[in-house]
């Protein structure tokens, strides 16, 4: 369990790693997440539509960063999460997502963690970038 006293201001919590994004796992994530728009699922749609092929939805980094911070405090102790995206995933992108501690403060009797959290390609790259809230003991 994370302690409100133990955290610093600065500190990162523990980095996710996902596997390579699959073909299967868009078609799959498609049908859970009601968007079969083509351009998740087949490569000739994304091309016409002016992108370089597949893309992932944007909701699956998203989902990758609520795990991020799940893995770290029970999803009870989450009081905001908010992201925008500023990257596009593709399949074989490899997402890493991470998180560092932006400030700490007290409302409503809760003991509140700031954290910036963020999901990259294996390039380095951004695809989303955003702010999360926790409430730590």
């Amino acid at each position: 369990m994370v302690a409100f006293e133990e955290i610093k201001v600065g500190d990162t919590i523990p980095p996710l790693t996902k596997p390579a994004i699959t073909h299967l796992q868009l078609a799959l994530y498609a049908g859970a997440g009601a968007d079969h728009n083509p351009i998740h699922v087949d490569e000739q749609a994304a091309k016409a539509g002016g992108l370089p092929g597949i893309i992932a939805h944007g909701m699956l980094p998203l989902g990758f960063l609520g795990q991020l911070l799940t893995l770290w405090v029970p999803q009870s102790q989450l009081r905001s999460l908010s992201t925008r995206f500023v990257g596009m995933a593709f399949p074989g992108d490899v997402i890493t997502c991470s998180g560092r501690i932006a400030g700490k403060r007290e409302h409503a009797g809760e003991k509140l963690v700031d954290i910036d959290i963020a999901a990259q390609n294996q390039k380095g790259e951004n695809l989303q970038l955003g702010k999360a809230t926790v409430a730590l003991a």
